[in-house]
């Protein structure tokens, strides 16, 4: 369990860098991951000024923006997921871009309804899918229309390699789910909250569109203590899953703020640690950024999450 309660000291975190416009944020986030979703590459976005200009972008698998000595598998291998998963999901459904296994998280059960923010390419929705069996269902949402595409066009192999046909794809916005109210037993996700420019209103709809009883399983990345004013104002750095993270209480708090109870967090440093070492062009521009004598560690790790939309005394909502 991580217990974690960092004030807010020194000039790095009480600067006075502005906060991101939240429509620039989102722009540019479909942008990115739109380029990520036909080409298998990460263009990277320009931050305006950026002193290290000539950063190399992000290439080919692996990672919330993908390290270049990693492919897809093994990311997704080193935060958990099995061979057999790996093999069942249609080929190119796997983009690396997982900071953590939600779907072994949340333990479906068949018959579940289950919701996946920002399913990209579908790789959580088709792990999900045989877990919750005929009767049951997966919904994936994402904003970016490539990614949709891709995941659609993912699923006539899924269907024939599963037999089953118990997932679709929603065009629409984490803090704006296109889904009705009280229908869905399990939200996952992974590696995206992170990027919302209004996390408190995604936690909001999580928990409107979740039955009573229902239950949260995300893995995402969290900060442990304030970034440096250069890393959060980097859009490079956002995209990528890191400036735009909150802290762990800062997590927390959003969550009871938004109803949810039994909230348990997990500390995973070890998939950072892994990226930092594996010449990933964003980390180490992030590296540049961080004081003498600390690493990315230090400031950011993978957390799971898991809470519950509690039942009310009479058990009726």
């Amino acid at each position: 369990m991580t217990d974690i309660n960092e004030s807010c000291c020194g000039p790095d975190c009480c600067s006075d860098t502005p906060t991101p416009n939240p429509a620039d944020v989102r722009d540019a986030v479909r942008e990115s991951y739109a380029t990520i979703a036909k080409t298998g590459t990460w263009s990277g976005v320009q931050a305006a000024p950026a002193a290290d200009a000539s950063a190399d972008a992000c290439g080919a698998g692996g990672g919330c923006c993908g390290p270049t000595t990693m492919t897809a598998d093994d990311v997704a291998a080193a935060v958990g997921y099995g061979a057999a998963e790996l093999a069942a999901v249609p080929d190119g459904a796997n983009m690396g871009l997982s900071c953590g296994n939600p779907t072994a998280l949340a333990a479906l059960a068949p018959g579940e309804v289950v919701l996946d923010l920002g399913s990209g390419g579908g790789f959580d929705c088709f792990v999900a899918g045989p877990r919750v069996g005929p009767t049951g269902r997966v919904i994936g949402v994402d904003m970016t229309p490539e990614m949709l595409g891709k995941a659609r066009r993912n699923l006539d192999a899924y269907r024939t390699t599963s037999g089953l046909d118990n997932v679709e794809f929603r065009l629409g916005e984490i803090e704006h789910l296109p889904v009705a109210d009280a229908s869905v037993d399990v939200v996952i996700s992974n590696c995206v909250i992170n990027l919302s420019p209004d996390k408190p209103r995604v936690y909001h709809e999580m928990f409107r569109v979740l039955k009573p009883g229902g239950r949260v399983a995300v893995s995402d990345l969290a900060l442990l203590k304030p970034l440096p004013a250069a890393v959060r104002s980097d859009v490079e750095a956002l995209v990528g899953c890191v400036a735009g993270a909150a802290l762990v209480e800062e997590t927390r708090r959003m969550m009871l703020d938004a109803g949810f109870t039994d909230l348990e967090f997990a500390s995973k440093p070890e998939y950072v640690a892994a990226m930092a070492d594996s010449a990933d062009p964003l980390y180490r521009r992030i590296l540049d950024h961080l004081p003498a004598g600390t690493t990315v560690s230090d400031y950011v790790t993978s957390l799971d999450v898991s809470a519950v939309r509690r039942r009310s005394c009479c058990g009726c909502g």
